[in-house]
């Protein structure tokens, strides 16, 4: 009887999926992976293999060879030794589960992606939890999360929710991962697996990626490489507090594990109710490190990012340029800078709002989403109307998530703040910015209505810069209920995808940026909602060299947002030259942060000229396959990377001296991702040398170019007061047939 019921559901899986095999086995791959589990109705859903895709008649020898042959999702209570994905407490007190497979069954969603959905009951208890696997069309992506539900007669404790666990085999393992702190995002850490557990948490509460991120890559053969070995990538796609934990005891696996960070956030479920936990999306490339996020990148792109295949707008901000000091003369006059250099958006920062309390530093007016007149006489509408003037489009900054204790939103509804009872809540920026509690549906509202408004009332507006510059500093909510205040940060990001939710469905066209003092929110639980993100307050080019080869790890170059910005920089007070600045800026979206009135006119040519010959390449940078070279923390002097185009007749080489000494030898950066066969013509971009690169419009084939590359010069050819100690380059290469 078993086996027939196990038939008919995998020949329903078949007619979906197309790849299952053995009556107990589910077999989940796209193009160049796969993904086998053991699930015979009645027995524990067992994980069997992950990596380099094998066919189904391989799935038999595969078995015999060595599986891990662990349970896909642990459990707590009948295992109590090891680390586990899932525990709780029943409605009586029994603190165990007792998993088994119920069914299989299969969907195909309206974009092409198959989902498999593995259905696991307790032996005894009336609990269900829901083990799903997505794939998309094309893309080598895996992504997994469960559905917790029960039909108790009472409140089950949820104490532990990963969204995924895969065991990985003890050998020469490294993991790679993203670490830092404000102004200093995104910096890479590699280090061996060893025994003991190594865990990458955060407990922000309101922003989750300035000093860890939720992705890692796995690299499975010893040192990570860039362009070889086999490596596992892993993001887990949510915007809250998280916790990856790599457990190694005394087997021949080590056990990782992904999802929310249960510390004070025990969930207390309901009967009826299902709990989703984030997605965990999975990645495999034999091609190394730059293989895994070459895979990210294509699918951020179609699946991840709001209008991911749309191309992006230059644009200029006011922050660096006037800080708070908004007034309308200047608006218009950066307007018309930005325009007269190509430029195609302006944003208006911090600093343009607030009636009883005018917006003039941080200590004030956040929630108080009114145009201070004094400052803007014409309001929004003048801007508009200057934009309209200047052939520009117009964009806004706002921080709809928080509030000062210095405004009239706290004065009428302090009960919307994030505060304990029977205390006086901490206090952050400014000393009095705190956040607004978003598992209140009323202020869920209050913050929908915030974007609502504006896009009523100024439909023009064609970008929206979203910040949040406080973490959550106090555990208490003035609306959960006593029982539930345990659920405070995971009703926070619950709420705030709600809101996010709305805008999109009213506003699918505006772009938005997440910004969160920076890189604080770079994830892909919020990025579906969101264009692109601040990778960093800090616009110093050499540590941005740095930061964003950290964040190209997970993230493509259209999300991240780079800036050329003033000398000294506003926050190292490093004096780089301008060229050097558009260089590491064009390897992004590119944006301009400085003043073009306080340039020099020699600056203001240079940075036209690149905005100019950004639009050339700005479908290679932000649509491209990204080549990382000379990795910058390897200290060799340099740093490089390559954008290619998908049918790889174009491309775009950058090139970085990090550090400059006398009689300094740098290595030769060989090219990557061309076609060997493809011949290319090369033309450096952004140039200020007085005579050209001897290979200047010559052209080279992809092999010569990924085999023996072309030799940088380590300074500038330019006269002898404009020498310096930077030195940058930009190629494009171009197929002549």
């Amino acid at each position: 009887m078993k086996m027939n019921i196990w038939k008919k559901a995998c020949f329903a899986l078949l007619a979906t999926v197309a790849i299952p095999v053995w009556a107990q086995h589910v077999h989940i791959s796209t193009d160049k992976t796969s993904l086998v589990l053991e699930a015979a109705e009645g027995e524990t859903l067992t994980f069997a293999y992950y990596g380099d895709k094998i066919s189904d008649s391989e799935i038999g020898n595969m078995l015999v060879a060595g599986t891990p042959k662990k349970d896909a999702y642990p459990a707590y209570g009948m295992q109590c030794i090891a680390e586990t994905a899932l525990s709780a407490v029943h409605v009586d007190g029994n603190m165990t589960l007792q998993l088994v497979v119920s069914g299989v069954r299969s969907t195909t969603e309206p974009n092409g992606a198959k989902v498999t959905s593995i259905v696991l009951k307790d032996k005894v208890y009336p609990f269900t939890v829901n083990v799903n696997y997505r794939t998309y069309p094309n893309k080598e992506i895996i992504e997994t999360w469960t559905e917790i539900s029960h039909q108790e007669k009472g409140v089950v404790k949820l104490t532990q929710f990963a969204s995924g666990y895969l065991p990985l085999r003890v050998g020469d393992v490294w993991v790679s991962h993203l670490y830092g702190s404000w102004a200093n995002e995104a910096r890479v850490d590699e280090e061996p697996l060893q025994h003991g557990m190594l865990v990458i948490k955060n407990k922000d509460g309101a922003r989750n990626t300035h000093t860890s991120h939720p992705e890692v890559m796995i690299s499975l053969d010893g040192k990570p490489q860039e362009n070889t070995g086999r490596v596992i990538g892993a993001a887990l796609c949510y915007s809250g507090n998280y916790k990856l934990r790599f457990d190694t005891g005394d087997e021949d696996y080590h056990w990782f594990f992904a999802g929310i960070n249960e510390e004070n956030s025990e969930y207390h479920l309901q009967k009826g109710e299902t709990f989703v936990t984030p997605v965990l999306a999975l990645t495999y490339s034999k091609e190394g490190l730059g293989g895994v996020s070459r895979n990210f990148h294509r699918w951020a792109r179609e699946y991840k990012l709001a209008h991911g295949n749309k191309l992006r707008k230059i644009l200029l901000n006011s922050w660096e340029g006037v800080y708070f000091n908004i007034n309308e003369a200047g608006m218009d006059q950066m307007m018309a800078d930005i325009s007269s250099m190509g430029g195609e958006l302006f944003v208006m920062d911090d600093g343009w709002f607030g009636d009883k309390y005018p917006r003039k530093n941080d200590s004030s007016s956040l929630g108080d989403w009114v145009v201070d007149t004094n400052k803007l006489p014409h309001g929004i509408k003048g801007l508009l109307q200057s934009a309209k003037k200047h052939g520009i489009r117009f964009g806004i900054w706002i921080e709809p998530e928080m509030a000062n204790t210095v405004s009239e939103l706290y004065e009428k509804h302090p009960e919307y703040i994030i505060k304990p009872t029977n205390r006086e809540p901490n206090l952050g920026r400014g000393g009095t910015q705190v956040v607004l509690d978003l598992s209140n549906p009323k202020v869920q509202d209050l913050v929908f209505q915030v974007v609502d408004t504006l896009m009523t009332n100024y439909p023009e507006i064609d970008y929206i810069k979203w910040d949040a510059n406080a973490p959550i500093m106090n555990h208490g909510s003035q609306y959960l209920t006593k029982d539930n205040q345990s659920h405070l940060y995971i009703e926070y990001h619950r709420g705030l995808e709600k809101v996010l939710k709305r805008i999109r469905a009213k506003y699918p066209d505006v772009t938005i940026q997440d910004c969160a003092s920076g890189g604080g929110r770079a994830n892909y639980g919020l990025l579906p909602y969101f264009d692109e993100f601040w990778v960093s307050d800090d616009t110093d080019a050499l540590q941005r060299v740095y930061m964003q080869w950290g964040t190209s790890y997970f993230f493509p170059a259209i999300a991240m947002a780079s800036h050329i910005s003033a000398a000294p920089n506003h926050q190292t007070f490093r004096t780089i030259p301008i060229k050097y600045r558009i260089d590491v800026a064009m390897s992004g979206r590119l944006g301009i942060e400085i003043q073009p009135k306080n340039m020099t006119e020699d600056e203001k040519t240079l940075v036209k000229n690149a905005v100019a010959e950004y639009k050339q390449i700005r479908d290679i940078v932000q649509f491209g396959d990204q080549y990382r070279l000379l990795n910058p923390n390897e200290k060799k002097g340099a740093a490089s990377m390559m954008f290619v185009s998908e049918d790889k007749t174009r491309s775009v080489f950058y090139w970085w001296k990090t550090e400059t000494f006398c009689d300094q030898h740098l290595p030769r950066v060989t090219m990557n991702g061309l076609d060997p066969q493809k011949q290319y013509k090369v033309h450096e971009l952004n140039r200020i040398d007085n005579r050209p690169l001897t290979y200047e419009g010559k052209v080279f084939s992809g092999d010569f170019l990924m085999n023996n590359g072309l030799e940088m010069p380590l300074s500038h050819d330019v006269n002898y007061d404009k020498r310096n100690d930077y030195a940058s380059r930009v190629l494009y290469l171009e197929e002549v047939k």
